[in-house]
């Protein structure tokens, strides 16, 4: 690896000019007046590809383009499918941001910008490694093939790959995956993702009185959907955390005394998590920890409620509606069908007379987990020893990434989920960044990962 350790010193600053004028780029994908910068960020990408003379194509969709390129077969060794996005969330608050969001700036060893996280800054790691090997190394050619898909819809849902990904799954055909979208475990500490938790969000709409009435004249008469609503998620969860919806637990897979051990000696402050957050206690499901509550454990959480008069000073009134948002953050083997049809007969059996009660079910995803033993993971974990000069923890992720579950299920893969970002690196928030120093050690990890899967044999 002389060679490529010499391109990576010797182009380092170019990597980074590379990110800036990436970064520059405003591809928010969800407003309608950034079509044009998302286009003109899908283009960037595939300017990249085209360079290495990789076999490249925008693909059109009625979104946002999906850049696909790869490079050319390597007999006797594994396929790599490289997921990525180069879309972004919108950068409001604006007020917030120390400096503005798509112009990036270094302070601190961190290049701030909307992006340079989730997902711009840890997706190029693996387009920049391949070029060392094709530039930097004697023979110009990759020790396998490399496919890549980079979307511009991430941030919305990724519909148009779904539909892609069901339609013609052999484009993608691959022995394994590798997505960088997520974080290590702490600053200095890299980490290899085992599962994420999957996803199944709810609205929940009550109707009460055609119109708003007086609470003096009617209240105590008729049902106030307010109070009915917050009866009802009431009844969802116990006072130990347990949720109380029909077989809501029949499918969860316990954590194995193996597991519970390996989360209990990560280096967790208990204390300095509580002041990152601003609380003065935590809470969750019983007999469990925080770390377990939050990675492997599923949970119901409202995330807004919508009802009467909320505006300065007071409105006595019996509100006619009212609604509730919230999601469930599922673990593997959980059905997102199954869940759904517990949650709808406990609130049917609990909606009090007088109220019609409307549940619409949307965005779910289930979760997934990797086996660590398998000898794509043992290449990442030696990989990432080599880029990061420290040996890797295993962790699993609370969040959800709807399309790696499509994937692994569509292509029956596994992924290799490899973050190189920080948990504090304010994704979707104003001041996001990424630590340089850490792109760097992405884009060495990831030059070794090539080799460590290229010694892997497959069956041709």
């Amino acid at each position: 690896m002389s060679n490529l350790d010499d391109y990576l010193k010797k182009y380092k600053q170019q990597f980074e000019d590379d990110l800036i004028e990436l970064l520059k780029i405003p591809s928010v994908s969800t407003d309608s007046q950034y079509v044009a910068d998302v286009r003109e960020a899908a283009n960037w990408v595939a300017r990249q590809f085209e360079s290495l003379k990789f076999d490249t194509e925008i693909l059109e969709t009625e979104g946002h383009p999906i850049v696909v390129a790869e490079s050319p077969p390597v007999e006797g060794a594994p396929v790599v499918l490289v997921y990525g996005h180069y879309d972004v969330q919108p950068p409001d608050p604006l007020e917030d941001w120390e400096s503005p969001p798509f112009e990036p700036e270094v302070r601190d060893g961190n290049i701030y910008a909307r992006g340079a996280t989730d997902d711009k800054g840890q997706m190029l790691t693996h387009i920049k490694s391949a070029q060392a090997w094709i530039e930097g190394n004697d023979n110009g050619r990759l020790p396998l093939q490399l496919k890549y898909v980079i979307e511009g819809e991430e941030e919305i849902g990724s519909e148009h790959l779904h539909d892609l990904l069901k339609s013609n799954p052999d484009r993608f055909a691959c022995d394994v995956i590798v997505i960088s979208d997520m974080s290590q475990f702490a600053p200095g500490q890299p980490a290899v993702t085992y599962g994420l938790r999957g996803i199944a969000c709810f609205e929940l709409k009550l109707t009460g009185p055609r119109q708003d009435l007086h609470s003096g004249s009617f209240g105590g008469a008729v049902t106030n959907p307010a109070n009915a609503l917050t009866r009802m998620m009431a009844a969802l969860i116990d006072e130990n955390g347990r949720i109380q919806a029909p077989g809501f637990y029949d499918d969860v897979v316990p954590l194995s005394d193996r597991e519970r051990d390996q989360l209990a000696a990560l280096p967790f402050d208990q204390r300095s998590f509580m002041e990152q957050l601003g609380v003065t206690d935590l809470n969750g499901e019983a007999g469990f920890s925080t770390l377990e509550r939050r990675w492997a454990r599923p949970t119901l959480d409202i995330n807004g409620i919508t009802s009467g008069y909320s505006g300065e000073g007071s409105k006595t009134i019996v509100p006619s509606t009212a609604s509730v948002k919230f999601s469930c953050r599922l673990v593997p083997k959980q059905d997102p069908t199954k869940i759904a049809e517990g949650i709808r007969h406990l609130l049917t059996e609990v909606c009090p007379p007088g109220i019609e009660m409307e549940l619409v079910e949307s965005h779910v995803s289930p979760g997934m987990l990797v086996d660590v033993e398998s000898p794509f993971v043992t290449a990442a974990v030696n990989a990432i020893e080599k880029g990061f000069g420290r040996s890797p923890v295993f962790i699993r992720e609370g969040g959800s990434v709807p399309i790696v579950s499509a994937f692994c299920s569509e292509l029956e893969v596994d992924a290799l989920l490899l973050g190189w970002g920080l948990p504090d690196d304010n994704t979707h928030s104003p001041n996001e960044k990424f630590c340089l120093a850490d792109y760097h050690r992405g884009i060495r990890a990831s030059a070794h990962l090539w080799r460590e899967l290229s010694r892997i044999p497959v069956e041709t």
